[in-house]
């Protein structure tokens, strides 16, 4: 959600959660509608983002309010992006989310933070496998060596596709923090969303 609203520049709740419908976030998260207008809010209370009041609703309702990232939110933007793209602890939604916004940092330190990655995969995978040798099968620990199993074959996979990700930026691929204009990944005002769940009015600020 800070993303989004870095993004926009400023940002009502609707836009975010479009954006995060756009991103496929609802299907990948746990970022439900209702969470994100509570969480904008607390956000803001807690000086992440800057609440501004403006005009009211088109649909009559009360003055719709807009958020701004502020230096503080931007600083944990920023801590939540480098944490979450060398954090293995296998949950999808993180690391989605940091790819997302991987190009938010300058090309040499996104290479090197997913250079840890690895490294940090890689030193799990020798923790797991001091109990269990891959070569001797998942049987060697009857039906509960599947787990240890299905553990090293999504470590080995999360490291070939962090390796093939590195070597595809190390040639160029994409627009990084300092490099030109960046990549727009959110939708304009009024941009149809082709991923909504719902036909949602725009000026619906719950």
């Amino acid at each position: 959600m800070l993303g989004a609203v870095r993004q926009h520049g400023r940002a009502h709740g609707y836009q975010v959660r479009n954006d995060l419908e756009y991103w496929g976030a609802h299907e990948w998260s746990n970022a439900k509608p209702g969470s994100i207008y509570h969480a904008l809010k607390q956000m803001a209370k807690q000086g992440l983002l800057h609440a501004h009041e403006i005009a009211p609703s088109t649909a009559g309702g009360p003055p719709r309010t807009e958020y701004e990232i502020t230096d503080a939110g931007t600083e944990e933007f920023l801590r939540l992006l480098r944490e979450s793209l060398v954090s293995y602890d296998q949950k999808m939604d993180i690391q989605s989310a940091a790819i997302g916004f991987l190009v938010d940092l300058p090309r040499d330190e996104a290479v090197a933070l997913l250079k840890e990655r690895i490294r940090r995969i890689e030193v799990w995978r020798a923790a797991v496998t001091q109990h269990y040798i891959p070569e001797d099968g998942p049987e060697q620990l009857g039906h509960i060596g599947e787990i240890m199993n299905l553990w090293v074959h999504t470590a080995d996979s999360d490291a070939a596709w962090t390796r093939g990700l590195i070597e595809r930026i190390e040639r160029g691929a994409y627009t990084f923090s300092g490099e030109g204009e960046p990549f727009v990944g959110v939708l304009a005002e009024g941009e149809q969303n082709p991923y909504a769940t719902d036909e949602r009015h725009p000026d619906d600020h719950r």
